[in-house]
């Protein structure tokens, strides 16, 4: 059975697609047209003013300009998108150090946690894909990195999948501040999307380049 494309349409043979500068010369064209026909048909005791006219071509001649620029600054837009890109390319197969959520397999995870100042204790809270809670660790109020072996709030293995952290930070036994929990996930792709170059972490998080901390080789951690 043939299906056709409801958003797509072949030109017949013969029949070309419009370009945008040839759409701006047959408006200009066609506006000189109208201009002339005005000029033609003007009331002789009440002839329309050269100012007016040339307000007229001004304004059409900054519509053209807008249009043109318009089409060059997508087209930049585009170059440089995939500039972007092509420098990121290199980092697939690295890790990167986020706060997206990052892909668990057993494998012992080190964080990096960053407690707010004055806290008395701290809690790292461990939350799943479908962003429920699953976990709830005390860990001292350092900076260093902590080694979090993987294990749910009954001591049970967490089963293999996307997790993120965050830090729960108390002052007097009430929380005061949540900060962010940063960890290492693999890079598996580099994209080019409508808000520019994004990479897609191992477990199907995205992340923008500016969020990233650190890259490093896989397997150092």
């Amino acid at each position: 059975m043939d299906v056709t494309s409801a958003t797509t349409q072949s030109p017949t043979p013969g029949q070309a697609t419009p370009k945008q500068g040839t759409l701006i010369d047959s408006d200009f064209e066609t506006f000189l047209v109208m201009l002339t026909t005005q000029m033609q048909n003007q009331d002789p005791l009440n002839p329309i003013q050269s100012s007016d006219y040339a307000a007229q071509l001004a304004t059409f001649s900054g519509v053209e300009q807008q249009v043109k620029t318009n089409t060059l600054l997508e087209s930049l837009s585009t170059q440089l998108g995939l500039s972007g890109m092509a420098q990121m390319a290199a980092w697939v197969g690295m890790e990167a150090r986020v706060t997206a959520p990052v892909l668990f397999e057993g494998t012992p995870l080190t964080l990096y946690p960053a407690p707010a100042d004055g806290t008395d204790d701290a809690v790292l809270v461990v939350v799943d894909a479908a962003g429920k809670e699953v976990a709830r660790h005390p860990i001292p109020i350092t900076d260093e990195p902590v080694l979090l072996a993987g294990t749910d709030a009954a001591g049970g293995p967490l089963p293999t999948g996307s997790y993120a952290f965050r830090l729960e930070n108390y002052k007097a036994g009430e929380l005061a501040e949540v900060t962010a929990v940063e960890a290492y996930g693999r890079v598996n792709e580099v994209r080019n999307g409508a808000g520019g170059v994004f990479l897609v972490l191992e477990g199907g998080a995205t992340v923008a380049p500016a969020d990233i901390r650190a890259v490093r080789s896989p397997g150092l951690g």
